[in-house]
């Protein structure tokens, strides 16, 4: 291997090196990130939320009891107290039957986006991960190319000394050396961004990564798009909140057409009255009234018929909103299904990419000696290696995220998923 290569080899590997020592893993990062991570905390709030909205609901359909005091006193200094107890029980109420309903599919519909927004975070976590890593391997390479330029700056700047070569030589190396400087400090903002974009998440300094393996293998797919997308219809939690959205829309009519129904209940009332103002005969008793009340609505101002219209035309919007739902899911599992078909194509053409530029620079360096090559062919070989050097890790990156962001659509990214890419990275 000639000498400059060892040398971005070395450069790079210095770059790679720091990710093995005490390096957080993916699930890892995940166990930190759904601890702390503030959106997945809020859908876990909103869940609880809605969940207490739908027991909120089913205490009109429960007993009420009310206990009421009060104490009169007359110009004569007469004086009387009276308590009053009252207990009711609901017998029928079709509009609170149905709103009840209505309170636990929207409490179903909750649990279904929290478990939509953990998948989420999943993706999100991997997203921010191997960010994290393609930017750090961008910069390793950005270094290794600045430095290879200013070997050649170097080398060039020798050649013009000994007469072997034009002033212009040196002037294109020290120009192509501060365009490669360029590019490094943007890398090294690249990386300090990607690691609050990772903090973000987790609520902490982004930790060393451990990498994935070099030599990652195209990962197989089972099933084609179409069985994927038929396991998304039937299992991605955001589809199931929304269809839960259209059934707790289609309750809320009924129960605003039930507003014209009579209602049923039973009563339960005991008095007690205390004091120098209480008649002799009431004077230590206390009466206990049974009654069955039923309760006919007659007219209330066009109320009813406005919250049914109203009711009707929420049931609209949400059967629209779970069609538009259905219609991004579908496109997204066929993306992501093609990505990770492709990606055992992309993965080999990358390998085969970085492995052609090390023969061509090698070559071209041996020509520049030889007189066949010019300086200008030296540069641009050397920024085709670096270019195919990093195109190889964003392909391998791309490659799992895809994976990830497929099982996501369909509905299955669980902990296993997360594991089965965690199994991809050195040191596992």
């Amino acid at each position: 291997m000639p000498l400059w290569l060892r040398g971005c080899v070395l450069l790079f590997s210095l770059g790679v090196a720091p990710l093995a020592a005490r390096a957080d893993d993916l699930l890892q990062v995940w166990a930190q990130a759904r601890a702390a991570d503030p959106l997945l905390r809020q859908a876990a709030a909103l869940s609880g939320a809605q969940d207490a909205s739908a027991r909120e609901a089913r205490a009109a359909l429960l007993p009420q009891w009310q206990l009421q005091s009060s104490e009169l006193r007359e110009n004569g200094g007469n004086r009387w107290n009276t308590t009053t107890s009252s207990l009711s029980q609901t017998l029928v109420d079709l509009a609170a039957l149905r709103e009840w309903d209505a309170g636990r599919s929207q409490a179903s519909a909750q649990a279904a986006r929290l478990a939509a927004a953990e998948q989420g975070a999943r993706q999100r976590v991997a997203e921010a991960y191997f960010g994290l890593l393609s930017a750090q391997a961008q910069l390793a390479t950005a270094r290794a190319n600045e430095e290879a330029f200013a070997r050649q700056v170097s080398e060039a700047d020798t050649r013009f000394t000994a007469g072997l070569s034009a002033q212009v030589e040196a002037d294109q190396s020290r120009a192509y050396r501060e365009l490669a400087r360029t590019g490094t400090l943007a890398a090294e903002a690249a990386v300090a961004d990607a690691g609050e974009a990772l903090s973000q998440l987790t609520g902490a300094t982004a930790p060393t990564l451990q990498p994935l393996r070099k030599a990652l293998a195209a990962q197989p797919l089972p099933d084609d798009a179409e069985a994927w997308a038929h396991r998304a219809e039937a299992a991605n939690p955001a589809l199931r909140a929304l269809q839960l959205d259209v059934q707790a829309s289609e309750q809320r009519i009924s129960a605003a057409r039930a507003g014209h129904l009579p209602t049923l209940s039973l009563g339960v009332d005991t008095i007690r009255q205390r004091g120098d103002g209480v008649p002799p005969l009431d004077a230590g008793r206390t009466p206990t009234q049974v009654a069955l009340r039923l309760t006919v609505p007659l007219f209330a101002g066009g109320a009813v018929a406005a919250a049914a219209d109203r009711a009707g035309f929420q049931r609209d919007a949400a059967r629209e909103q779970l069609e538009a739902g259905r219609r991004a899911v579908l496109r997204e599992v066929r993306y992501e299904h093609l990505a990770v078909s492709q990606g055992a194509a992309q993965l080999q053409s990358a390998e085969i990419a970085v492995a052609a530029a090390e023969r061509a620079l090698g070559a071209t360096r041996t020509g520049l000696t030889l007189g066949t090559r010019s300086t200008t062919d030296l540069l641009l070989a050397i920024q085709t290696l670096a270019g195919a050097q990093n195109a190889q890790t964003q392909a391998r990156h791309r490659h799992v995220l895809a994976l990830l962001a497929l099982h996501q659509a369909a509905g299955s990214l669980g902990d296993a998923e997360l594991a089965a890419v965690n199994a991809l990275l050195e040191n596992n």
